[in-house]
């Protein structure tokens, strides 16, 4: 295999959640190589330098091995060289600290309902926007 669909690359080496979401981002034109946005039908070489904007966030990776099934994650991580830059990578490093916490909900109030869990999404989407706002004053 000398050449793999970008799609099927980025979701492979876990990069996106769901292939959709991969093929979403090509069409929203987040993934790049240099100045070029790919579209998902895209190939892609060993070598390719590839840019994601992900979450406000801009990640390069370059293409070490190409797959297009998805694998275990300690396998994926050896199929790209992570050339993200160290600003860029403390930015996301500062906004991921403590995101990984369960949040808790009062003892006996149950799950949130559907209209609860809508301005739950508003109020964090909100919040982040404003995080992100603050990071790129400078």
């Amino acid at each position: 295999m000398s050449k793999v669909r970008v799609d099927k690359w980025i979701w492979s080496v876990r990069i996106f959640k769901s292939r959709t979401m991969a093929s979403n981002a090509c069409k929203a034109n987040k993934v790049r190589i240099g100045e070029t946005h790919l579209k998902p039908s895209s190939q892609i070489q060993v070598g390719d330098v590839i840019s994601v904007r992900k979450n406000g966030f801009d990640f390069r990776f370059e293409v070490v091995q190409l797959i297009s099934k998805r694998v275990g994650a300690s396998i994926a991580v050896e199929c790209y060289k992570d050339r993200t830059a160290p600003e860029e990578l403390n930015k996301y490093k500062s906004w991921f600290i403590g995101k990984s916490g369960t949040e808790r909900r009062e003892k006996g109030a149950g799950r949130p309902t559907k209209r609860e869990r809508r301005e739950i999404d508003e109020y964090k989407d909100h919040v982040f926007e404003e995080m992100m706002d603050w990071n790129d004053i400078e």
